[in-house]
């Protein structure tokens, strides 16, 4: 009985002692006047002693916007190997029957290592594409808002997405030129407008309107297309120049894998500058690999049940990118799941590689300075209307470790001024303790 009451003596005055160690970074809390107004909540975390440090409503929930993602490399680092399965395929004679796996870096810009597509090339083969009678996943998510279909970061999802879903748009010497090249007759010009050069695409069809013939120089932008699967195959056959039909096949339990790109590097690209068809599609290549179909949701409910069920706090997810604003997380989940992330990467070098790196690289490149020549900070941002996020690592100048969330919701009017208020402490923080 004497021990146990030591024991608790002891924890009281541990918490009181961290208290009292986090009375100054409490302070520039109370006196920040970027702060007031709105709704926010902090959490920060001792990754070396594993104890949680200091916090404000750091159990209330908050939407997380593109912080999402973190939930989305967890899944990914535990059921997608080293490896992204870019198809799965059977041959039948001189025949190749193969099926989508939700890859979604086949013919990608900048991820594609063209292994798929050297395959399907191969000569002497006949293609068949089986696909069900029926989408396995809707192509928006809830809570997508239906009016930004046409923006380059919300792509339609897929089975077997190819182009990431998009048509990209370069200005080359003058013209306008389109990749792939099949969408080149279905950009056109419409009606002449005063004002700025814009590019729009009709909701319903894959028709593409420049507002003007002069294109700006070194103009850049890329739209969604609609996705389908006469589309797809279309694109495709237009691409390995071959025939590729559309057949009925169930797939077979000894079917064979094609690996594409390093998954490492899927995961970075989704995390630095903050992809949401990455995010998405890799949730659907995750639970492909767990349950043999695309069933995002189950997939959400397994995580929630297996890992996020111990969590301090309930979480509600409702994709896997963040830009759905059903999500619903707090400060110190986030921390909780950093640390799962951290327990699956235990290497500081591969872990912060995963992460945008303050001062260096990503979406916090210009947000950060070094601090003595060095960078201090590997978080992922989450930006929508209303919300700024990031929750991440951070390393002290007595060099602890530690892990924080900062999330901040319901501001009218520009992140810039929240953001550079987060920067200012979570740099108090590197610098003072």
């Amino acid at each position: 009985m004497k021990k146990s009451l030591v024991a608790l003596f002891f924890l009281f005055l541990t918490g009181k002692l961290v208290a009292q160690e986090f009375d100054a970074l409490k302070s520039e809390f109370d006196r920040s006047d970027a702060l007031k107004g709105y709704f926010y909540g902090f959490n920060l975390y001792d990754a070396d002693n594993n104890r949680f440090l200091f916090g404000i409503d750091e159990n209330k929930h908050f939407t997380p916007a593109s912080n999402t993602k973190i939930f989305t490399l967890f899944n990914s680092l535990k059921h997608i190997g080293d490896s992204i399965p870019g198809l799965h395929y059977v041959e039948r004679g001189d025949s190749i029957i193969f099926w989508g796996t939700g890859d979604p870096t086949f013919l990608h810009s900048k991820l594609d290592s063209h292994k798929v597509f050297d395959f399907l090339r191969q000569k002497g083969k006949q293609l068949f594409y089986a696909d069900g009678p029926k989408p396995q996943e809707p192509f928006y998510r809830n809570g997508w808002a239906v009016e930004d279909y046409e923006e380059y970061y919300q792509p339609e999802l897929a089975t077997f997405p190819i182009y990431g879903n998009v048509v990209t748009f370069r200005e080359k010497a003058g013209r306008m030129s389109v990749v792939p090249d099949y969408f080149q007759e279905a950009t056109k010009v419409g009606d002449p407008q005063s004002g700025k050069f814009s590019l729009t695409r009709t909701f319903d069809r894959n028709e593409f309107w420049m507002s003007a013939k002069v294109i700006p120089n070194r103009y850049v932008n890329e739209k969604p297309f609609r996705y389908s699967t006469a589309l797809f195959l279309e694109l495709l056959q237009d691409t390995l120049k071959k025939s590729v039909q559309q057949i009925a096949y169930e797939k077979p339990k000894d079917v064979k894998v094609i690996y594409s790109t390093s998954t490492k590097e899927v995961l970075r690209e989704m995390m630095l500058p903050s992809d949401n068809f990455l995010a998405e599609q890799l949730n659907m290549v995750a639970a492909l690999q767990y349950y043999g179909n695309f069933n995002t949701a189950s997939m959400r409910q397994y995580m929630e049940k297996t890992y996020y069920h111990y969590f301090s706090d309930k979480i509600d997810l409702n994709d896997g990118s963040g830009l759905s604003a059903y999500n619903k997380v707090t400060p110190r989940s986030m921390v909780e799941l950093l640390l799962l992330v951290q327990q699956e990467v235990p290497n500081p070098v591969d872990l912060h590689y995963l992460f945008p790196t303050g001062g260096v690289d990503g979406t916090i490149r210009s947000a950060y300075a070094l601090d003595r020549g060095e960078p201090f900070v590997w978080a992922k941002t989450g930006t929508i209307t209303g919300v700024y996020c990031q929750s991440g690592y951070i390393r002290t100048r007595s060099g602890r470790n530690l892990v924080f969330s900062f999330l901040n919701n319901n501001f009218i009017g520009s992140a810039t001024p929240i953001r550079k208020e987060l920067v200012r402490l979570i740099t108090f923080i590197r610098q003072n303790y």
